[in-house]
């Protein structure tokens, strides 16, 4: 059986994560960790489609999804990053290689993530004794602003859970979008879906998905920050419709 941890944060490529971990352990029935965080964030209704999703793939795939939404608002009370609900400046619209995007950017946020999805899979290791990988969703187009998602992050960041806890022999990490970009991701989570005979659900899935910083409180994305023209981009290069609402 694979037994997966996975940040689980209801946008695109965290759900093509899932899809495609629970397409590749098919034969083996995944059991996975899902894990969602509230560090109070503008765009937090990504919480209640990582919810909805993971609920409607468990139903449709039978595989076992734990979800769990970690609370760490008080923890990230003082970000001044844009996205951050106490953070003073307004999110930017173009696109990520522009310098205003780095106001984007959440003090350590994912080095943060990444110690308690390392804790939650020493637990999860130790409850089931057995072998547990940590799935990571960051792709080749986080690498430029985002300097907590780049490979040698990730890799000192692994280096330094081993040597701080016991059985860190049975953690292990995979990372399948590394080095490729937003609209390879959408076809591996197209892949994923015929693989597993869903293909008619991909409209339901993914207009469950939120990948903009600034939605309408009724989940319409703004179509202009750098995450919307992201995702606007990778389905244009698939020729395929986005199912979510812009406003």
């Amino acid at each position: 059986m694979g037994n997966y941890v996975v940040s689980f944060s209801g946008g695109m490529d965290s759900t093509a994560l899932l899809l495609y971990l629970i397409a590749r352990s098919q034969s083996e029935r995944a059991n996975i960790k899902a894990i969602s965080f509230d560090y109070g964030q503008k765009h937090r209704i990504e919480l209640q489609c990582a919810r909805k999703n993971a609920e409607r793939l468990s139903v449709l795939t039978g595989v076992v999804i734990n979800h769990q939404i970690v609370d760490l608002t008080d923890a990230f009370s003082d970000s001044i990053s844009s996205l951050s609900s106490g953070g003073g400046v307004e999110i930017p619209q173009g696109h990520y290689a522009d310098e205003n995007m780095k106001s984007t950017v959440v003090e350590n946020r994912n080095v943060i993530f990444s110690a308690i999805v390392y804790g939650k899979a020493l637990s999860f290791s130790k409850t089931l004794n057995q072998d547990v990988t940590i799935a990571l969703g960051i792709h080749q187009g986080d690498h430029t602003i985002y300097p907590d998602c780049r490979p040698e992050s990730y890799e000192l960041a692994k280096e330094l859970f081993r040597i701080s806890n016991w059985d860190s022999e049975r953690i292990h990490y995979e990372a399948p979008f590394l080095h490729i970009d937003k609209a390879s991701i959408l076809k591996m989570a197209v892949e994923s879906l015929d693989t597993l005979g869903l293909q008619s659900h991909f409209e339901e899935i993914f207009s469950n998905t939120n990948t903009c910083y600034t939605p309408a409180s009724t989940g319409e994305a703004c179509g202009r920050c750098g995450a919307c023209n992201e995702r606007l981009l990778a389905f244009s290069a698939l020729s395929l419709p986005d199912p979510i609402c812009y406003r």
